[in-house]
């Protein structure tokens, strides 16, 4: 589906109902918008991984603009700034009161950022494997420095330059750096599906926007619900920086896997998704607030 907002057409998808039975009567599910990392991918990986998590909510997956199956558009819109802003006009686009966030991430990172501007629109806000400002690039830097392979720490560079030069070269850079993003990478899984990817995105990111990135002051603000992910080998997020994003947003709650790489859902999925369901039925007292 597409909405058409904010000068450009934005996908997303809808996955559950947002009625269910509750006695004599219904009642409304919580929306949650799902925020892919990146920027430059797509939901496409997302959809199947948290499929399961329906049962507790309606889930609304989106491609930002100017990736996967959103319009294409100018290079200047690839901001952080944008991209919350089109959540926030989606939001409208579609009636609702308020919504919750899964920010996996780089979407970890857009959902914080739109916890700090909007959040009398939000009700519940889960940020995975994520960081609150732009230090995450040189810690990640000083940890491929400890891990990577030669070959890993050539391809990063052009990651942290904003410097790929086609889709495919970004394939070949997530293809390579596999090890590090996941303790239980499949290169062969990795090669059989493409998402659809737009390299300008991340360029514009890493060299660039998020390097203007923080909201660590802001971040004691946040008065929702919150539950915070991190994984103990993650590389490019590191875990403390989940730890101080649990720590300054009050009542933040931190569950840390210590067995799990940045792509934590792929390391320990029944782990990941039991814990985002137990979050979700201890915040189900938490109003929909929707229509």
């Amino acid at each position: 589906m597409y909405a058409d907002i904010r000068g450009t057409r934005i996908f997303f998808d809808v996955d559950g109902i947002g009625l269910e039975r509750d006695g004599a009567t219904m009642r409304p599910k919580p929306v949650i918008f799902v925020l892919p990392g990146g920027p430059g991918g797509d939901h496409s990986r997302l959809k199947p991984v948290l499929a399961p998590l329906t049962d507790r909510a309606q889930l609304v997956y989106l491609d930002y603009r100017g990736s996967g199956w959103s319009a294409p558009t100018s290079p200047e819109n690839y901001t952080m700034d944008t991209f919350v802003d089109d959540i926030e006009a989606l939001r409208r686009h579609l009636g609702l009161d308020r919504i919750g966030l899964l920010g996996i991430s780089y979407g970890g990172m857009v959902a914080m950022t739109y916890a700090t501007r909007y959040q009398q629109h939000l009700d519940r806000l889960i940020l995975v494997a994520t960081a609150p400002d732009r230090r995450f690039m040189a810690r990640a830097q000083e940890i491929l420095a400890e891990r990577g392979t030669p070959q890993q720490r050539a391809v990063a560079a052009r990651l942290f330059s904003g410097s790929f030069e086609s889709v495919d070269d970004l394939l070949h850079y997530f293809e390579t750096m596999g090890t590090m993003y996941a303790r239980r990478f499949d290169v062969t899984e990795e090669k059989s599906f493409r998402p659809r990817f737009n390299h300008e995105e991340i360029n514009a990111a890493y060299g660039s926007d998020l390097h203007k990135y923080d909201v660590t002051a802001q971040l004691s603000g946040i008065t929702v619900p919150t539950q915070v992910i991190g994984a103990r080998h993650d590389w490019i997020c590191a875990p403390e920086f989940s730890e101080e994003i649990a720590d300054r947003i009050p009542g933040a709650e931190l569950r840390m896997f210590e067995d799990s790489g940045h792509n934590v859902q792929d390391d320990e999925y029944d782990a990941f998704i039991g814990a985002v369901r137990d979050f979700l039925d201890r915040t189900a007292q938490v109003p929909a607030g929707n229509k």
